[in-house]
């Protein structure tokens, strides 16, 4: 789905960008040893839209957390950025490690913007057509809900 976001926005002039977040992280993180940093977060907040995809399973330092969050914060009220992840919010304190950077960073994401929770089994199962019924779950369904910060 957010790929299809991202491919509607390019169709229609604007020059988006995905990212697997580990690697997005992984490039600020080497972009602070040649300190080329203010660029490339430069480039990044011109993205319209930044799709940042797989925020759950990443492996941070500190430094990236802190990346991030200058990356977040330059983007934010200005251009779009798409995130997927499997963690609930308030899953992100345990992996950004910093709580006021934590509340600083959602109440930027949250402002303005709609969330989409997607429930169901996995379409990656052997048989997706079947798998519902094997597993006696409902099948998928997408519900949108905007929220604000406060």
């Amino acid at each position: 789905m957010a790929i299809a976001l991202l491919r509607e926005a390019c169709l229609n002039g604007y020059r988006g960008r995905f990212y697997n977040a580990q690697m997005l992280l992984d490039e600020l993180y080497a972009s602070l040893a040649d300190r080329s940093s203010p660029q490339l977060l430069k480039r990044l907040s011109r993205y319209q839209p930044l799709l940042i995809d797989e925020i759950g399973y990443l492996t941070l330092k500190p430094e990236q957390a802190n990346a991030f969050f200058r990356l977040m914060d330059q983007r934010y009220n200005r251009v779009s950025t798409i995130i997927t992840t499997n963690l609930d919010l308030p899953a992100w304190y345990e992996l950004f490690q910093k709580k006021d950077l934590v509340d600083a960073l959602l109440d930027r994401l949250q402002h303005h913007c709609i969330t989409i929770r997607i429930n169901g089994p996995s379409l990656r199962s052997p048989d997706p057509a079947s798998a519902p019924a094997a597993s006696g779950r409902q099948p998928r369904r997408a519900a949108a809900t905007s929220q604000s910060g406060s």
